[in-house]
C-alpha cells in the first residue's frame, strides 16, 4: 500500500480547519477530518488512513479509531462506489422499508453489508436518517432518495450505475 497522505489542496483545507480551534482543542477537528480523509481515499477509513489523521491532529491512534468505530457513517472496510443505506428506523420501516431492503439484496445478489462483484454497489442498514415523512428511505452519498418503491429503486440503480461515481459525504 502506497503512503497515505492528502493532496495539497486538501492539506490546505484541513490546516484551515483545524486552524479554527485553540491550541490544544485540535480533536475538535476529527469527525470534518474522517469524512474528508475518508471522500479522499476511495470511501473508508484503513488503519493506516485513521493514523494519518491521528498524526495530523497530534492525537494518540486510539482517539481516532474510537470515534470512527462509534459513527455509522464511517465505513472501516472498502465498500462500493454506491453505498446505499436504507433506514430501518420505525416510520421506515411500517412504512415498507424491509421489503426495499429484501429487493435490493434480490436485485443487487447480495446481503445486507456485502458489496456487489462490481464493487458499485454496497448495501447497509442504518438508524434514523430523519426522513420519517418520507419513507421508507435510503441515502446514498450526501443524496436522500425518499418515498421508495421497488420501481424507483431499479430506476435509481439504473441512474447510478449509468453515473458510475463514488458516492460522497463531501458535496
Amino acid at each position: 500500500m502506497s503512503e497515505v497522505r492528502f493532496s495539497n489542496d486538501t492539506l490546505t483545507l484541513v490546516s484551515k480547519l483545524i486552524g479554527r480551534y485553540p491550541e490544544g482543542r485540535q480533536k475538535s477537528a476529527l469527525l470534518p477530518l474522517l469524512h474528508i480523509a475518508q471522500s479522499e481515499f476511495e470511501g473508508w477509513l484503513s488503519v493506516p488512513t485513521m493514523d494519518y489523521v491521528a498524526s495530523l491532529l497530534k492525537i494518540q491512534p486510539i482517539e481516532v479509531y474510537e470515534v470512527a468505530s462509534f459513527y455509522s457513517m464511517f465505513n472501516l472496510k472498502p465498500v462500493g462506489r454506491c453505498l446505499l443505506e436504507v433506514c430501518q428506523t420505525g416510520p421506515c420501516w411500517l412504512r415498507g422499508s424491509d421489503d426495499i431492503v429484501i429487493h435490493l439484496e434480490k436485485k443487487l445478489g447480495i446481503k445486507v453489508g456485502e458489496t456487489t462483484a462490481d464493487g458499485m454497489f454496497t448495501l447497509k442498514t442504518v438508524e434514523c436518517l430523519g426522513s420519517c415523512d418520507t419513507a421508507p428511505m435510503l441515502q446514498c452519498g450526501a443524496a436522500y432518495y425518499e418515498n421508495l418503491t421497488t420501481e424507483s429503486v431499479d430506476a435509481l440503480l439504473v441512474k447510478l450505475n449509468a453515473d458510475g461515481e463514488r458516492s460522497s459525504y463531501m458535496k
